[in-house]
């Protein structure tokens, strides 16, 4: 019988090596990026006020007069999301719930990848979809909905990140421990009252994470606001009107057209630092929470 060879100290040494230059490359990304905006910020707000910034309400950077108030570009952005979040999360969630605790084996090996599917269709296309498709149908139930609006975009968006919270959901309360199932049928539970009861409070740690980090997607997402959404930057709260998010307006200004260090310029890096600040803060939050409702089984 052959003995195992473990591997040298050297080689080991040598993996350790790589996977820390691996952690290391994902620190210095950030801090790059962390840096990069932070400079052209910084002489962003030499020229226009901190407090205009965040309290004007009209924001004309690339027109005479000039008007630097983020609110409606944030605005837009929350618009969307929010709407995003009334379709994925509970559509998500209650096909997470299935998936887990109703479906057979034969069922979920078969829906379960084709909910992925929706995950690696291209987010053009799908503004493409959002413009071609839901924007006619809402327009038929409300005329007045421009050609361009919060409202299809939102759904479009919300429809995209349902795989997120649907697999991610289903993976937590895949988790728990049967022994809480039986525990809760051998009580005199419906499988209703186990479900809603015990595996949802259960996974709450892991379905609150998949909620974030949905959400999140939400707010980066580029092509489909930027394809459905509209470029107007209006703040209002009309999901029927165009408006224009935080990341459609970065990718307006990305087009070329604007002159290198110009104050039109140093717009693109305030409104990437504010929304960078946004899904930080979002991804703090979440981590909180997950931390908060964490259950640990033995």
């Amino acid at each position: 019988m052959k003995s195992r060879i473990r591997p040298s100290g050297r080689y080991e040494g040598l993996i350790i090596g790589v996977l820390f230059l691996c952690a290391v490359v994902s620190v210095l990304t950030t801090a790059g990026i962390i840096i990069t905006l932070l400079r052209e910020t910084i002489g962003f707000f030499r020229e226009v006020s901190i407090l205009e910034f965040i309290t004007e309400t009209r924001w004309t950077p690339l027109f005479d007069p000039k008007h630097f108030g983020i609110l409606p570009l944030i605005t837009g952005t929350l618009m969307i999301t929010a709407g995003a979040a009334l379709v994925a999360l509970p559509v998500g969630t209650a096909t997470a719930l299935y998936l887990s605790e109703y479906a057979s084996d034969g069922v979920r090996r078969l829906l379960k990848p084709l909910l992925e599917v929706l995950a690696g269709i291209p987010t053009v296309v799908y503004g493409y979809f959002a413009l071609t498709l839901v924007t006619p149908a809402i327009r038929s139930l409300f005329p007045e909905t421009n050609i361009f609006n919060a409202a299809g975009a939102a759904i479009v968006v919300g429809i995209m990140i349902i795989p997120m919270v649907s697999s991610l959901s289903e993976d937590a309360m895949t988790a728990v421990p049967r022994s809480l199932r039986e525990a809760a049928f051998a009580l005199g539970a419906t499988r209703r009252e186990v479900s809603t009861g015990v595996v949802l409070p259960a996974a709450l740690s892991g379905i609150s994470a998949s909620y974030i980090l949905a959400v999140s997607r939400a707010i980066g997402e580029t092509m489909i606001v930027t394809l459905a959404a509209g470029a107007t930057p209006r703040l209002t709260l009309n999901p029927l009107e165009s408006i224009q998010t935080m990341t459609a307006y970065i990718v307006q200004v990305s087009l070329g057209d604007t002159p290198f260090g110009s104050i039109e310029y140093r717009t693109l890096f305030a409104v990437g630092m504010g929304l960078f600040t946004l899904t930080f803060t979002l991804n703090i939050a979440g981590a909180l929470i997950t931390r908060r409702y964490r259950e640990v089984y033995q």
